[in-house]
Parts: structure tokens; C-alpha cells; sequence
């Protein structure tokens, strides 16, 4: 099981009221909510083995300077906040070191690399599994990894963090009409506003199912964009065009890495804290109360 953690945590951070407070009043509610979540999935998917991946890097330079407008509108304004502050509740941004330590006091893996974004860690993370994947994510763009003949799923979660759609290859097909594979070249011709990919103007998601069924890949439809037997409209044909530049660049800023180098770590979910006396202190300083305990139960039963 590969947590997007990130993406969690936001979740959980807006599916939990900001009246779940530490002693001196601090928001915890990201914190627990985000410890919630993995102890109902640890009780309820019982996972053989579990890596919270990390954003050490949010917004890489490599993928800005293919697409300069790659999640820009995420960076901060304000020349107080720095040029490359992404700007997120500031309720939240102090939580956020705070599940580090706790998942590393309980033992629950963490890995990141630099420069890369937790979904390059997950790509890379399945690529070399050998064994069925679970991915846990609020992002679509991992939709791409699905794959059936190696038992690769999304858990998407559909309200806060409570309740998860299951997307194998059936259920992705029937939303999106593509498989696994083509789910990248339809998210960059269609565009995502929320992370900065312009897309092809004119091709909605719908129309980009259409031509991928019809042209194999973005490949297939950029050569039968330049040839004037093809199908193609003339409308998209002259869209396509234009996007020239941006279809040569988008298939690698869209697709995640499957080759990034990781630290070694030991993905073996924990039956005990990894740190008992840091997980102690960490607890009566941020009121983890029931939220670590549950987990922490969850954990102590695998033992059995």
C-alpha cells in the first residue's frame, strides 16, 4: 500500500473541523485525521506492507522548465512568502512536521527523494513491486498506474477520508474510457487547470477518449493530426497544430517517473513504536489522543 501522504493529509486537514486542538490550542486536526485514515485502512485492507510517500519536491524545476505554467497559480504572491511558497492553509503548514515525526516515532516508512514529487515515488515504488499495489490518493493523475495484470489499483477518496471508490481497469474504462496506460495522454490533452496543464483547446475529455480509442495514443494522434487522409476535423486538426510545442513536452511532465533512486527503507508495517519514549512525548505535546491510539491498536493486533 503507497500513500500519497500529501494528499491525505489535505483531505484529512479539511474532512476534520479545526476544533480538533492540541492542548495549547494549535490545530491537530490534519495530524489526526491523517492517522485515522491509515489505521482504517490498516484494519480494514490489511495491507502486507505500507509506504507514506513524501512531496520533497512539489514542484520540481525539471517539469516548470518544460511547462512554465506547471502549478503556478499554486505559488504564492506575496513577496513575504518567498518566490516558490505554495500557498496552503496556514493551519495546516505547521501540522505537517508534526505527522513526520509521528509517523517516524510510530515506524511507518516515509520515502522522498529531491526534486521529485510523491507520485514519482509512487510510480517508482510500483514499478518495482512484485506484488499487488494499492495506491491511496485524492490525485487522478495516478489513475495512469493502473494496471490489471499486475493487480495495480487506486483507492480514491470520495468524501474527506472516510469513504474510498475502488479504480481497477474496469472501473476506469467505464469512467474515462480509457485504460491505465492511456489515462496520461487523456489528462494532457484535456487539460487540468489545477496543475497548471494548459491542455488542447477545443479537446475536452470526452473528445480525448474519442480519439484515443480511435488513434491508439497521443502518438497516434498527433501523426494522424499530419495526415490529411485521416479522420481528424479539420477543427482539431488546426488545434493540434497549434499545440505542437506543448504536446512534445507534456507527455513528461505529465507521466510520473518510474525510475527515481530511493533511500533504502523498510516498508514492514510496525506491531509496536518504532520510538515509544519520542511517540509519548509527541502525543501529550500535540493531543494525538484516540486518533494514536487506534492506530496504534490496529498495529499491536497484526502481531497476533
Amino acid at each position: 500500500m503507497l500513500l500519497d501522504t500529501s494528499s491525505l493529509y489535505f483531505r484529512a486537514y479539511f474532512g476534520v473541523p479545526d476544533s480538533v486542538r492540541a492542548p495549547d490550542g494549535t490545530p491537530v486536526n490534519a495530524v489526526r485525521g491523517l492517522l485515522d485514515f491509515i489505521a482504517r485502512l490498516v484494519a480494514g485492507r490489511h495491507p502486507g506492507s505500507l509506504v507514506a510517500c513524501m512531496d520533497f519536491d512539489w514542484r520540481p524545476q525539471w517539469r516548470v522548465d518544460l511547462i512554465p505554467s506547471y502549478k503556478a497559480h499554486r505559488v504564492a504572491e506575496e513577496v513575504d512568502a518567498g518566490p516558490d511558497a505554495e500557498v496552503i492553509p496556514d493551519t495546516l503548514s505547521p501540522q505537517v512536521p508534526v505527522i513526520d515525526e509521528v509517523l517516524d516515532a510510530i515506524g511507518i516508512a516515509r520515502v522522498g527523494a529531491a526534486g521529485y514529487e510523491a507520485d514519482d515515488i509512487i510510480g517508482t515504488l510500483t514499478a518495482r513491486a512484485a506484488t499487488p499495489v494499492d495506491i491511496v490518493t485524492g490525485d487522478r493523475d495516478l489513475f495512469q498506474l493502473i494496471d490489471d495484470e499486475r493487480g495495480v489499483r487506486v483507492l480514491y477518496p470520495v468524501k474527506g477520508v472516510g469513504n474510498l471508490d475502488v479504480y481497477d481497469g474496469s472501473a476506469l474504462r467505464a469512467k474515462y474510457g480509457v485504460d491505465g496506460g492511456g489515462y496520461a495522454d487523456l489528462a494532457l490533452l484535456r487539460g487540468d487547470p489545477s496543475d497548471g496543464l494548459p491542455g488542447v483547446q477545443g479537446i475536452g475529455e470526452k473528445t480525448a477518449a474519442k480519439l484515443l480509442e480511435r488513434y491508439g495514443d497521443l502518438a497516434g494522434i498527433v501523426a494522424a493530426a499530419a495526415d490529411p487522409g485521416s479522420g481528424i476535423t479539420p477543427a482539431q486538426r488546426k488545434r493540434l497544430a497549434e499545440a505542437r510545442d506543448y504536446l512534445a513536452v507534456a507527455p513528461k511532465v505529465v507521466k510520473v517517473a518510474d525510475d527515481v533512486a530511493l533511500p533504502q527503507f523498510d516498508a514492514s508495517l510496525p506491531t509496536r513504536p518504532r520510538d515509544p519514549q519520542a511517540l509519548v512525548s509527541l502525543a501529550e505535546r500535540w493531543g494525538l489522543g484516540g486518533s494514536l491510539e487506534r492506530l496504534l491498536n490496529v498495529l499491536a493486533e497484526r502481531e497476533g
